[in-house]
């Protein structure tokens, strides 16, 4: 099997072609793909993210990857759902047929946060747009990135602020807008839609 250097985990979820061209756009190579050989043997892997937690783990555990993404020991960064997918769970598992109430869908574990609803204080859901960064902590994937640092982002679901919370933002209240732990870190926005810093971002992550 062809070591694939740089992978974009194939979650069955939208958004996988613009990390892709995020990335060749900055000069490197990604691969698409589902196989667990190839995520395993990857140097680095992302977790992209645009889709609800409760369809992107049930793909997960449909292409039989729980196991695999869990052990991954490479540097691993996760946009907007794929950072949510890292954490204890989420309550992003809403169906309107089945009542109003949040489903708690329990996701991958390996920051050990939960993902609930944004508290955005009245401000129109979902968050959507650029805001800035409030706290950044000292990572080297966030090399050059600092306090008042536009992002792009569209969520109606966050992390709250924790010991894992790298970097902060804040729409109606505070929330983690990046977290990590160990060899994972995950951006509540889309670095691959945040021009030139969330480029920043990426090419830190891909030169770890």
């Amino acid at each position: 099997m062809t070591n694939c250097k740089n992978v974009i985990v194939d979650t069955g979820c939208a958004n996988l072609s613009s990390v892709k061209f995020a990335i060749e756009r900055l000069g490197f190579s990604a691969t698409i793909t589902d196989d667990i050989e190839q995520i395993e043997a990857a140097d680095k892997v992302i977790f992209p993210g645009v889709g609800s937690a409760k369809h992107a783990m049930a793909n997960i555990i449909e292409k039989d990857l729980v196991e695999t993404l869990q052990n991954l020991t490479q540097p691993v960064l996760g946009f907007c759902l794929g950072m949510q997918l890292m954490t204890q769970s989420s309550t992003e598992g809403i169906n309107s047929t089945e009542g109003t109430e949040d489903i708690i869908i329990d996701c991958l574990g390996m920051i050990p946060t939960k993902v609930k609803s944004l508290d955005a204080q009245g401000n129109r859901l979902p968050h959507m747009g650029w805001n800035t960064l409030t706290t950044v902590n000292e990572h080297p994937v966030l090399k050059g990135i600092n306090i008042d640092d536009y992002f792009y982002f569209v969520h109606s679901y966050a992390a709250p602020i924790s010991e894992y919370t790298l970097a902060s933002c804040e729409y109606g209240s505070k929330f983690s807008a990046i977290i990590g732990k160990d060899n994972f870190i995950g951006c509540q926005f889309h670095p691959e839609r945040s021009g030139a810093l969330g480029s920043k971002i990426i090419k830190n992550f891909l030169e770890l």
